[in-house]
């Protein structure tokens, strides 16, 4: 499975994005897909991630309320859109896909997430 990252950019505070998550095959319905953000001199976190099937959402509290994912399955394509950004939201956006079979309690973990994107650049300014 091959993930690209897109849609970063330079957007003021209180702005919006939306990034895209492009997969090389049908990942709807075998694999969930995953946002994951890195700021700099941190460690990679959890942003959002949408279940392979049922779309079932889960967010991570820093972004609930402002970022919304989404799936277009006959486009193989993972949304992020992120409105209300804060400049704590600067990092570089990564998606990932599983194995297509992480149990719930490990769907926030970076571990668990087999295939990864190269990673977008979002920059929100003060």
């Amino acid at each position: 499975v091959q993930l690209q990252a897109s849609g970063g950019g330079l957007v003021q505070a209180g702005g919006s994005l939306r990034l895209s998550c492009a997969a090389s095959e049908r990942t709807n319905n075998r694999r969930t897909i995953g946002w994951f953000r890195q700021a700099p001199g941190k460690a990679r976190e959890f942003v959002s991630v949408i279940r392979r099937s049922g779309g079932l959402t889960y967010y991570a509290d820093s972004v609930k309320g402002r970022f919304t994912i989404s799936r277009d399955n006959a486009k193989n394509t993972v949304y992020l859109q992120m409105n209300s950004l804060k400049p704590e939201d600067t990092a570089v956006y990564y998606c990932a896909a599983d194995g297509g079979s992480t149990i719930q309690s490990m769907l926030r973990s970076v571990a668990s997430y087999d295939y990864w994107g190269q990673g977008t650049l979002v920059t929100v300014s003060s």
